[in-house]
């Protein structure tokens, strides 16, 4: 039939979404701040209670079940240079000045000989507070069911025999004290944290006097060490040094060296030996020379050179009377000349006897002068190492004898600086224990927040739907506030301006505006999934559709599940598939219930498969009747991701509304169904979200951004 003209909406036409931006262009690592503060934002409300809850928790635990604990701080100055009666510094050093050494007093203070003392001087074994097996016996708490997460030790009293109950104590007494180094100084702070401040006082001052008598007592056992040892060692030098003197007196005794000074003197005349004999030599090498050539000038008759080398007067004075002729001076002469050869001969046996008596001489001193020599350096040597031994043997017993002095003169390297008073409440930390359960919670309440968000699989907002989807949403249609199916048509005829109706309009403007050149006629509404409010929204809109004046048509075209009974409370006896087999006319199954201004044909059970029924020539023929019947064909059909009717009812729809449910409908469903309408070459005009809370929207933060369940929307719709 030819339809009228149309009212023209006011709203604009529907403009498609941009096509959705694939998941994978966006890196994995990057975190929209933006989002992440709306997110946070929304849930402000749980992040609120979960902070106050924290809060008011850890204020009952501050006020009401932490047990008080106070501290007393016992001070402790070091006496770096601390004077002496005597001189015992090399015997028994004080404490050291560096980090070391006072850390390392740090730990003597909290060593279990000390701790051990400490726990017997003041009968801590006796005190329930220290000795666990002393208290009562306790149900069930919470520190016992904690035991096992937090390693604690379980109580003493398991524990059998007085060793482990004094080591239970100890370890109880350790986790009560500290010792720290004042920064800068040479002070040792003393704290003790119990439930009682009078008995941490005294439990810090004891130990502080307890340190103190342990410093002396470790000193006059170190001083009492020393004296044994310098006793021992005076002793064995002594007797070292004794034989050292011993071997010196036999070996001056054994030797005839009389001193270094008489060594000196052999080296002298040994040296005077030597340069006489040397003298001699020559003078005798001289002699032989002058005889060898005196010889040789007399035989030779050579008169002038045997009287120069012979320098002899008298044969001067024969050898003139031979030059004069006289015979008889001849024979006298050559007498003569044998005489001083004689006589050469004679002074060179002398000087050659001298150097040879001069050589055994050298020889003597020589030897003599060498095992001096030795013997000296022997002796030098022991007498070299007895003063060192008497060096020592002196210096051990200077040490020993200050030693001796010192035995009860020790005073301990630290002194008391201040005692403690009773102590001061240091826990519980009221304002840190509210402050970090309020900071607890707060993480808390915003981890829960963005886990809860994390979870979300569903759509909330239309710009999710489009972003996921690339789709335009046509309407957004909130939860009907009634309590059965069949109070549908009632609530839509009795709050004709209320915010469902107006959304299920809006939802009319859009389907009818997506496509302005040719308006749909035939328009099908499905889902991805049953009860996602699909049905009551084609119910709406036929309805809505009426109300322009319309002729309208509703089909029911899941005959699988057959839900539109449950809305109407008039009854068909046939229905769609009695029109397709053509058993009865359109007119005759064609219902209208009270009060709903729409032609309604019911859906009806079939032998024959339901898809293979939508594809067949009876059911396009079905279809080209009504269009020119009605202005307006609504189909409700069955959810795409289930039964594949929907798409191929699509075939013969001029719109396709793609029902989503609110904070329901997964993501990947609603992914899913898109793709098997376009498998089909029936794409999707647009989505609609339905079953739309506005309580939860509120509470989630999203109240606001939706028009018809905003704040002003108040103002214009109908409760």
């Amino acid at each position: 039939m030819n339809r009228p003209e149309l009212e023209r909406p006011r709203l604009a036409a529907v403009t498609p979404a941009p096509a959705p931006v694939p998941a994978n262009s966006v890196a994995d690592d990057e975190i929209d701040l933006l989002a992440l503060l709306r997110t946070l934002w929304r849930g402000k409300w749980l992040i609120l209670l979960a902070a106050l809850l924290a809060l008011a928790a850890g204020v009952y635990y501050a006020t009401q079940v932490a047990e008080p604990k106070y501290a007393a701080t016992t001070a402790i100055a070091l006496q770096v240079n601390n004077p002496q009666v005597v001189d015992f510094e090399s015997v028994m050093s004080g404490v050291s000045t560096d980090d070391t050494s006072m850390n390392t007093e740090v730990e003597v203070i909290r060593s279990r000989g000390l701790l051990e003392q400490l726990v017997d001087r003041l009968d801590l074994l006796e005190d329930p507070a220290f000795n666990t097996s002393l208290r009562p016996e306790e149900g069930l708490s919470l520190t016992a069911l904690l035991a096992p997460l937090t390693g604690e030790a379980p109580d003493a009293a398991a524990a059998s025999g007085e060793a482990a109950a004094l080591n239970a104590t100890v370890d109880q007494v350790r986790d009560a004290l500290g010792a720290s180094v004042q920064r800068d100084t040479f002070i040792l702070n003393i704290r003790a944290t119990t439930g009682d401040p009078q008995k941490s006082a005294l439990i810090a001052n004891t130990l502080a006097e307890l340190y103190i008598e342990d410093q002396i007592a470790v000193k006059f056992q170190g001083t009492e060490e020393a004296v044994a040892w310098l006793s021992d060692r005076v002793t064995a030098l002594e007797d070292e040094l004794r034989q050292k003197e011993d071997q010196i007196a036999a070996l001056r005794a054994e030797s005839e060296l009389v001193s270094a000074e008489a060594l000196e003197g052999l080296n002298r005349q040994a040296k005077d030996v030597r340069d006489r004999l040397t003298e001699l030599e020559q003078q005798a090498a001289r002699e032989a020379a002058r005889l060898a050539e005196l010889e040789a000038a007399i035989e030779r008759g050579d008169t002038a050179e045997a009287l120069a080398l012979a320098n002899d007067a008298t044969l001067r004075q024969l050898a003139q009377r031979v030059e004069a002729g006289d015979e008889a001076a001849g024979e006298l002469f050559e007498r003569r000349a044998e005489t001083v050869l004689a006589r050469a001969r004679n002074d060179l046996a002398r000087t050659e006897a001298q150097a040879a008596s001069l050589e055994t001489s050298l020889a003597r001193l020589q030897t003599q002068t060498e095992a001096q020599s030795a013997e000296l350096a022997q002796l030098q040597q022991l007498e070299r190492e007895a003063q060192a031994t008497r060096t020592l043997y002196e210096t051990f017993l200077a040490r020993l004898k200050e030693t001796t002095v010192q035995r009860g003169l020790q005073q301990a390297d630290a002194r008391i600086l201040s005692y403690a008073t009773p102590g001061e409440m240091v826990a519980p930390r009221k304002a840190r224990i509210a402050a970090l359960a309020l900071i607890l919670g707060l993480m808390v309440g915003t981890g829960i927040v963005l886990l809860r968000e994390a979870m979300r699989s569903g759509f909330r907002t239309p710009e999710e739907l489009e972003a996921q989807t690339g789709r335009a949403v046509l309407g957004q249609i909130p939860r009907m506030p009634i309590r059965k199916r069949g109070q549908l048509v009632k609530y839509l005829n009795d709050k004709p301006t209320s915010a469902a109706a107006e959304a299920i309009r809006n939802l009319r403007t859009s389907v009818l505006l997506s496509n302005l050149d040719a308006p749909p006629q035939v328009i099908l509404l499905s889902s991805s999934v049953p009860a996602e409010g699909k049905t009551t929204q084609a119910i709406g809109l036929a309805h809505n559709l009426a109300g322009l004046g319309k002729k309208v048509l509703l089909v029911e075209g899941d005959i699988r599940r057959r839900t539109f009974n449950e809305y109407f409370k008039s009854k068909a006896d046939v229905g769609l598939i009695a029109v397709l087999s053509e058993e009865v006319p359109l007119e005759e199954a064609i219902l209208r219930p009270d009060g709903f201004p729409v032609d309604v044909l019911m859906g009806q059970k079939s032998n024959v498969n339901a898809a293979d029924l939508f594809s067949s020539d009876a059911f396009k023929g079905f279809m080209a009747r009504v269009r020119d019947s009605y202005d307006y064909v609504v189909i409700d059909t069955p959810p795409v991701l289930v039964v594949p009717d929907a798409r191929v009812i699509a075939a013969v729809a001029d719109a396709i509304a793609y029902v989503v449910q609110w904070d329901a409908t997964p993501r990947a469903q609603v992914t899913e169904g898109l793709k098997l309408f376009a498998s089909v070459g029936a794409p999707v005009t647009g989505l609609s979200l339905s079953q739309i809370d506005p309580k939860k929207m509120k509470r989630y933060g999203y109240g606001g951004q939706y028009g018809a369940y905003s704040g002003y929307g108040r103002k214009y719709y109908d409760a």
